[in-house]
């Protein structure tokens, strides 16, 4: 044949496979959502080890974690509501007791903020096959079984109560509770939103006591949101907020005994240390140890640099110290403390020697050896095999790039790396530690999900997202780079890179910078984003943008001295580093430096902000969505836990709240809030906006009615994108 002809052949091939590539289109990613890799939902493991269940058309099936093969159905909602006509929502989520014989089932779920939540609940008895209404009084917030799976406790309207299922009996703890003034057995709103818990409420282990909180919130401030319904008048919604140096809740500690029905106040100190109130103290945790007599109680001071475990007697209510930890910054609350079978051991992570590793102590506290040593942070503590004494966790020890995961016996000795690629790996062990289901990920490369035996031997893959891979040919996803470079106060800084299609090194492209770069996070790993902003981001570079993250000094898995330097200075190194990062980037060949924008959301948006206000004419364009603009108007315990209070850190305040540089402001600001964000307040906005009418500052803003902190329902997201593209097009 002729090569010429063959030659055109080839280009005429080739010339079809390009326009073959879909463009990614807003629709595509807000409206079809095109872009959602396949996900395995954490598995519910049965005690046997080599069982799990999956929720599926209204029914609970019991599935071969080896095979994948399903071998049973344990609980069909139509043969429920046989049995109780009260059961007619769908199944939304359930747990099964100790030995599994009962399934505690839970529908209409009503989503309060974060993490709080009221909904109906229900018990399967898969013995006598009925359906058991809990309570009839209202629905129950975080109904949890008894360890012997005879009783259910919960929470309805700020009261305590429980069910015992053998006398079928509902029974009331707590009588005191009351909206914006007593709160049992759940958290308040800081705490719900600071230290990640809503239920706050503890069976024992002999389930004979319940420990719960108590939340005295009256001397809290109130703050108040507008909702709009399509009445006359709109709605106003009141609740307890602390902002930075106000009262916090007053919280106490208590046990209620099954046997007695009464309540005993642990004694935790409350006025110790000269802090008195206690609202100058902060109850993180609390959690049972082995002994059903003994409650362990994280005791920390308001500044949240130093931390006590407190033992408490479940018979007295009497303490007596069992670790104390200090911190020259603050130390980060976390669910890593395990007390071991054997009663006379426990396992913490601290990052007392500057990294995050992992410490057994005896019950005396003492420190008995360091099991995970280096320059690197433990990033998930995942339990330990106390049959084979075996600890398993993630660590960030390569890169903080990367994950994998480790074990290491409880001597410290025999570390191996179960998964010594690169990349991003988790895993999620059965209750006996035979199988894991391990899931590994790449920057450009979706999750797959496959199934170990303790050995490291693969059983078989569930996932492997090849749907989601076709869609990358399809959309023709481009690559995205990793790549570092070194700022002016020689710190090493990481990012990642999106190229536009058709990227020619000799053109100049046009920048959109993403940051979040709050303390501990990270948006510059290699692990899947997939999604949404992923895939905007590639949207982006179709048109012809090159999009950009980099990690700035106060972001994680790179030790403390590297997350925690930003102390008393929230924003000043970060908003330092997202510059000298534009100058760079400013300063390729192939960068158009005068057309670099920068966008975030929440911390993000607060960044960007300031960025933009602080960067003389760095960023041409930004924008600030539900951004923090004075550090006053945030909560007490995350922003003193970084700040101190506004009087004792007056300095740190002005000098790092982008409202007080409105006047700075050079290049465009698109400016958007949800007038219903019960965290990062309207107000926020709202004096920001005055700052810059002030300062006669020209600006775009966008605010969305009933919305909260995410900025979503129905159109929502697909409204607020469209707006941010045509933005960058109008200005970048």
């Amino acid at each position: 044949m002729n090569r010429t002809l063959i030659l055109s052949i080839c280009l005429l091939g080739l010339t079809t496979w390009v326009t073959a590539q879909q463009a990614i289109t807003l629709q595509d990613i807000w409206q079809r959502y095109a872009f959602i890799p396949r996900s395995v939902p954490g598995f519910n493991f049965l005690e046997d080890g080599k069982h799990y269940t999956r929720l599926e058309d209204n029914q609970i099936n019991q599935y071969d974690l080896t095979t994948g093969q399903k071998t049973s159905t344990l609980f069909d909602a139509e043969t429920a509501r046989a049995t109780n006509q009260a059961f007619v929502d769908d199944v939304e989520r359930y747990t099964f007791s100790a030995d599994e014989r009962k399934i505690l089932i839970q529908t209409a779920t009503e989503g309060i903020y974060r993490r709080s939540y009221r909904a109906n609940f229900f018990v399967w008895d898969t013995e006598r096959k009925k359906m058991i209404t809990l309570s009839r009084i209202g629905k129950q917030g975080y109904a949890t079984f008894s360890p012997d799976g005879n009783m259910v406790a919960y929470v309805i309207d700020n009261d305590l109560y429980y069910f015992d299922l053998e006398q079928q009996q509902e029974n009331r703890i707590t009588r005191d509770g009351r909206y914006n003034h007593i709160i049992n057995g759940s958290a308040d709103w800081v705490y719900e939103e600071e230290l990640s818990f809503a239920k706050a409420f503890f069976w024992s282990p002999d389930s004979k006591n319940i420990a719960f909180m108590r939340f005295d919130e009256t001397r809290v401030k109130e703050f108040t949101m507008v909702t709009h319904r399509d009445e006359v008048y709109p709605d106003y919604v009141t609740f307890k907020y602390p902002k930075v140096g106000e009262d916090n809740a007053i919280v106490t500690l208590h046990l209620f005994n099954v046997a007695d029905q009464k309540i005993t106040k642990i004694d935790a100190g409350y006025e110790a240390d000269g802090m008195a109130p206690n609202d100058q103290l902060y109850f993180p945790r609390i959690k049972w140890t082995q002994d059903p007599n003994q409650l362990c109680v994280f005791k920390m001071n308001r500044l949240q640099n130093k931390l006590d475990l407190l033992l408490a007697d479940a018979s007295t209510g009497t303490i007596r110290p069992l670790l104390t930890e200090t911190n020259p910054y603050y130390i980060d609350i976390t669910d890593d403390l395990t007390f071991l079978k054997d009663g006379k051991q426990f396992i913490w992570t601290s990052e007392k020697d500057g990294y995050n590793h992992i410490y057994l102590h005896g019950m005396d506290g003492k420190l008995k050896r360091q099991l995970t040593q280096g320059n690197f942070d433990v990033t998930s503590f995942y339990g330990v095999d106390e049959a084979r004494g075996m600890v398993y966790y993630q660590a960030a020890e390569g890169s903080p790039l990367d994950r994998q995961v480790y074990r290491v016996d409880l001597k410290g000795k025999n570390k191996q790396n179960l998964t010594p690629t690169e990349g991003s790996h988790m895993a999620q062990f059965s209750g006996t530690f035979d199988y894991y289901v391990h899931t590994y990920s790449t920057i450009n490369k979706p999750a797959t999900y496959t199934v170990y035996d303790r050995e490291g031997k693969q059983i078989r893959v569930i996932e492997d997202n090849k749907k989601m891979l076709e869609t990358h040919e399809e959309y023709a996803w481009n690559e995205m780079e990793f790549f570092e470079f070194e700022t002016s106060e020689k710190v090493k800084l990481n990012g990642w890179m999106i190229k536009p299609d058709d990227f020619d090194a000799a053109k100049q492209y046009p920048v959109l910078m993403y940051v979040y770069g709050g303390p501990g996070s990270q948006t510059v790993q290699n692990s899947y984003g997939g999604g949404f902003n992923p895939w905007w981001f590639q949207m982006l570079a179709q048109e012809g943008y090159v999009v950009v993250s980099i990690d700035n000094r106060g972001t994680g898995a790179r030790g403390q001295e590297f997350k925690k330097m930003t102390y008393q200075q929230l924003g000043k190194y970060e908003t330092i580093d997202q510059i000298e990062g534009a100058k760079y980037l400013g300063g390729l060949p192939y960068i158009d430096a005068e057309r670099i924008g920068i966008f975030g959301w929440s911390y993000g948006g607060y960044m960007a902000s300031s960025c933009l206000f602080k960067g003389n004419g760095t960023f041409k364009a930004a924008i600030a969505v539900a951004p923090v603009t004075n550090w006053k108007w945030y909560d007490t315990i995350y922003t003193e836990r970084y700040m101190r209070t506004l009087k004792e850190n007056e300095a740190g305040y002005r000098d790092n709240s982008p409202v007080y540089f409105a006047d700075q402001m050079q290049g465009e600001l698109l400016l958007v809030h949800g007038q219903a964000d019960d965290n990062v307040h309207f107000q926020n906005t709202a004096e920001l906006v005055n700052a810059l009418v002030r300062a006669d500052k020209q600006f775009d803003t966008y605010f969305y009615p009933n919305r909260n902190h995410g900025i979503f329902g129905g159109n929502t997201r697909y409204h607020l994108y469209t707006k941010m593209t045509t933005f960058l097009r109008d200005n970048l």
